[in-house]
């Protein structure tokens, strides 16, 4: 698949990943368990696309390329894709209200991501 996906895509595909949910309320958790159902569902009947989902899930370098399919995914289905989206902006919503949610993309030896530091902070 060429191309990159639009970044609420990458961010959908790293919440389903699980690469951000430690970091998401209660709700937002029940938004994005919800996400991934709707996804499995999609792809029911599809191994390559469950595949790559369940890799994304396992390694992080795979969720551009999950990404990418839930980008070719809506396109060829906007129906899917406005749900999804949906969905996810309960997401964004909660988090806005309860928390942060941070996406990494790209390549890095070290990559530091906080909220909300009281007091003294040193980094070497």
């Amino acid at each position: 698949m060429a191309g990159m996906a639009d970044p609420v895509t990458i961010a959908i595909a790293s919440a389903v990943a699980g690469k951000a949910a430690e970091s998401l309320s209660d709700q937002a958790k029940q938004a994005v368990a919800a996400i991934s159902r709707r996804i499995r569902e999609k792809f029911r009947g599809r191994p390559a696309e469950i595949a790559t989902l369940d890799a994304a899930s396992g390694d992080h370098a795979k969720i551009p390329e999950l990404a990418n399919l839930l980008d070719a995914t809506g396109a060829a289905d906007p129906e899917f894709a406005r749900e999804i989206r949906a969905l996810w902006a309960q997401v964004s919503l909660t988090a806005a209200d309860e928390g942060t949610v941070n996406v990494f993309r790209g390549k890095a030896d070290k990559v530091i991501q906080m909220r909300d530091v009281h007091g003294d902070l040193t980094i070497n």
